[in-house]
């Protein structure tokens, strides 16, 4: 079943002549520029979006897996910060984020002759609290993931097979996705997120977030690693740290690291949008 699946995936590449892969680093937009590759050769190109909300290692990793993968590889500049109805931090924020990415990536592939544009939204995305979703499709994204009905899971497995060496990288959302919906973002404060969470990884903790609500810091782990950070962590040298970066308080989430976990104040109860 999964086999038939990848080649409705390759199917579709291959009905287009060239193609753009929206291609953040992470493991969906991944295999899509592998599979874009392999069936479209020099006709796919892979573009990774630079903003406020990207930390530079995650910019970093998608070179260097860009490389790996053979794909041609470029950046382009978004400044969604500037738009009120994204800092403002509203629950469609997202909407804003990628209205701003695809209105710059449709004038590129336009210009330069690709025939369409791709994202790695897959099937499980499609339930969730995504409103970038709705952005994608007014302005005529294709998801072969999703199309497929290739979830989540299928996804890493795909990518294991396919010998991918970071199929089980960690999901790591935008740094937006930190803040509590209402609280303004700023380009100073995802520097100050951005810097918690690389303290944490220098330490050897690889998925997590830190989730900042005005002066407070509340680090999120898996549930399985909360003791054992509790038992090997320096305490007073990261509360130091946390405070040298401007936080005033540092908690731990006793429940654990939860995908999505601040949309749990909407209205109507959904999975989230993986923030």
């Amino acid at each position: 079943m999964l086999q038939a699946k990848l080649e409705q995936v390759r199917s579709q590449l291959r009905s287009w002549p060239s193609a753009v892969v929206a291609y953040s680093g992470g493991i969906d937009s991944s295999l899509v520029a592998y599979l874009a590759f392999q069936e479209l050769g020099d006709r796919a190109l892979a573009v990774t979006a630079v903003s406020a909300s990207l930390l530079p290692e995650d910019l970093a990793a998608a070179r260097s897996q860009a490389d790996w993968i053979g794909i041609a590889h470029e950046q382009i500049h978004t400044d969604e910060l500037a738009n009120p109805n994204y800092a403002s931090n509203p629950s469609n924020r997202c909407y804003f984020c990628k209205s701003e990415l695809h209105d710059r990536l449709q004038p590129l592939a336009q210009a330069r002759g690709f025939a369409v544009v791709l994202d790695g939204v897959n099937a499980d995305d499609l339930g969730d609290h995504r409103p970038g979703l709705q952005a994608a499709r007014e302005r005529g994204v294709r998801s072969p993931l999703a199309a497929a009905g290739i979830g989540k899971l299928e996804v890493r497995q795909l990518a294991q097979e396919l010998g991918i060496p970071w199929w089980d990288k960690p999901a790591m959302p935008c740094l937006s996705s930190r803040f509590p919906y209402g609280e303004a973002i700023s380009a100073e404060k995802l520097e100050r997120v951005g810097a918690a969470e690389r303290y944490l990884r220098k330490l050897g903790w690889q998925s997590l977030r830190v989730r900042s609500q005005q002066d407070t810091a509340r680090i999120e782990l898996p549930h399985e690693d909360l003791q054992r950070f509790v038992v090997e962590t320096d305490l007073p040298a990261l509360v130091s740290h946390f405070q040298s970066l401007g936080f005033r308080y540092v908690s731990l989430d006793l429940e654990g690291l939860v995908s999505g976990k601040l949309n749990r104040v909407l209205a109507t109860p959904c999975a989230g949008d993986r923030s």
